[in-house]
C-alpha cells in the first residue's frame, strides 16, 4: 500500500496543495514564493528521502507567517495521513547533523503526543534576506501539532544563521525518514501498549 498523502488547505490567507510520498527518493518541487523557505523544505525532502510537491500561495505582502505556519500544518497532516495506522514503522529517529560551524540535534517520536522542545539560540533581529528566522519555530510547532509527533531540537553551537537553520532542516528530514521507515521485524506498532 503506497504511503502517500495529498493535502489541500485554502483559507482567506493561504491556498496550499501538498503531495507527500514517504517512500520516495528525496525529490522535491517546492514553490511558496519565499526563496529561503523553499530551500529549507527542499533540503528536508532530500535528506529525509521522501518526495515532496508543494504549491503555496499566501498573503506574503502582509507577512510570511501565515504561509510558513500553514505549510507546517499541511506537512503535519500529510505525514500523519501517509503513515496511516503506523504499523511496522521504526517510530523513533534521532540524528545530529553538522553544517560547518553549526551542529543540530533532532530527536523525533511518532507517537500521537504532540510536543515541541526548540532550543535554538539565534542572534536577535537577524534575518536571512527578508526571512525572519523566528518563523521556523512557528512552522515546527504547527507541524508537531498536526502530525502528533514529539520533537526535540537542540543546537548547542553555531554562528551563521543560515548554517544553523540548514542543519536543523537536514537533521529533521533524516529523523522523519528514519522514524517513518518500515522494519519487517516490527509486528503491529512499536509499543508495549499495542497502540500509539
Amino acid at each position: 500500500m503506497p504511503r502517500k498523502a495529498l493535502i489541500k488547505r485554502k483559507t482567506k490567507e493561504t491556498d496550499i496543495v501538498l503531495d507527500l510520498n514517504i517512500d520516495g527518493k528525496g525529490e522535491s518541487s517546492v514553490e511558496t514564493s519565499i526563496p529561503f523557505f523553499d530551500h529549507m523544505l527542499s533540503l528536508l525532502s532530500r535528506h529525509g528521502l521522501f518526495d515532496l510537491k508543494l504549491r503555496a500561495k499566501g498573503d506574503i505582502e502582509v507577512d510570511y507567517h501565515h504561509t510558513v505556519e500553514d505549510v507546517g500544518i499541511c506537512l503535519g497532516d500529510a505525514l500523519k495521513k501517509a503513515l496511516g495506522d503506523k504499523q511496522g514503522i521504526r517510530r523513533y529517529g534521532s540524528v545530529a547533523v553538522p553544517m560547518d560551524e553549526a551542529l543540530a540535534s533532532v530527536s523525533l517520536d511518532i507517537c500521537d503526543r504532540p510536543y515541541l522542545v526548540y532550543r535554538v539560540s539565534l542572534p536577535k533581529r537577524a534575518k536571512i534576506t527578508d526571512f525572519d528566522p523566528d518563523l521556523i519555530e512557528d512552522f515546527l510547532q504547527a507541524f508537531v501539532n498536526r502530525s502528533g509527533t514529539t520533537l526535540h531540537i537542540n543546537v548547542p553551537y553555531g554562528r551563521n544563521i543560515h548554517h544553523i537553520i540548514e542543519a536543523v532542516f537536514k537533521a529533521l528530514g533524516r529523523a522523519i525518514g528514519d522514524a517513518g521507515r518500515l522494519d519487517p521485524r516490527i509486528k503491529g506498532v512499536l509499543s508495549t501498549k499495542g497502540k500509539l
